[in-house]
């Protein structure tokens, strides 16, 4: 029940922060909200989907931007979160 809460918390998190962390960075929308089928991966350590896979390539352009976001660092820098990007084939950039 607590991972319950802590992904639903995660969620809720991203979507605060979206509307200020929408930034285009070419061509990509770097939004975190578009992280949140990842929530799940992230907080409980299971197997990401493809869903959380294809979203976090997609937003790879803007990981760094989002670990220096004293609001998003947490989560993002988190040891599942680079378990989940190794996971899905698309390790965090050096930032």
């Amino acid at each position: 029940m607590a991972m319950k809460f802590v992904a639903l918390l995660a969620i809720v998190l991203l979507f605060v922060l979206v509307q200020e962390t929408k930034v285009t960075n070419g061509a990509v929308n770097c939004n975190p909200l578009q992280l949140s089928p990842c929530a799940n991966a992230i907080t409980s350590s299971t197997t990401p989907s493809a869903i959380c896979c294809s979203k976090l390539k997609e937003q790879r352009p803007c990981l760094c931007k989002y670990m220096k976001d004293p609001r998003l660092q947490k989560m993002i820098s988190s040891p599942n979160a680079k378990k989940v990007a190794t996971t899905c084939g698309s390790p965090f950039p050096r930032c």
